[in-house]
């Protein structure tokens, strides 16, 4: 159960590292916004969005990476058999036939 929470975590956590990352402006941005293009009328302020989803990122990211090494861990632990020979449970054991004598052994033509 606690295998499941960690990968609905990882999945979650790694959708919303997407959006983040998506949602950021990039360096090219912040030329316009030197010549007045309106960054002081952002909802996060006159400085921009940059450090709180900058800082957000990286929390994502430091996550994400905790959940991978953890799901890493978890799947080491987990036993199964290695080949298919190891998977079949026979019923019962394969008997190996008898040994024959001498005298059920067919004799070749003598020239």
């Amino acid at each position: 159960m606690f295998h499941t929470l960690i990968l609905v975590a990882h999945v979650v956590v790694a959708v919303a590292l997407i959006a983040l990352v998506l949602l950021q402006q990039g360096k090219g941005a912040d030329a316009g916004a030197a010549f007045g293009s309106g960054a002081s009328s952002t909802m996060f302020g006159s400085q921009g969005s940059a450090s709180f989803l900058s800082r957000t990122t990286a929390i994502l990211a430091t996550v994400f990476f905790m959940t991978s090494l953890t799901l890493a861990y978890f799947s080491t632990q987990i036993s199964v058999p290695k080949s298919v020979v190891e998977r079949v449970q026979l019923e019962k054991p394969i008997e190996s036939p008898k040994a024959s004598g001498p005298s059920d052994v067919p004799q070749l033509p003598q020239k």
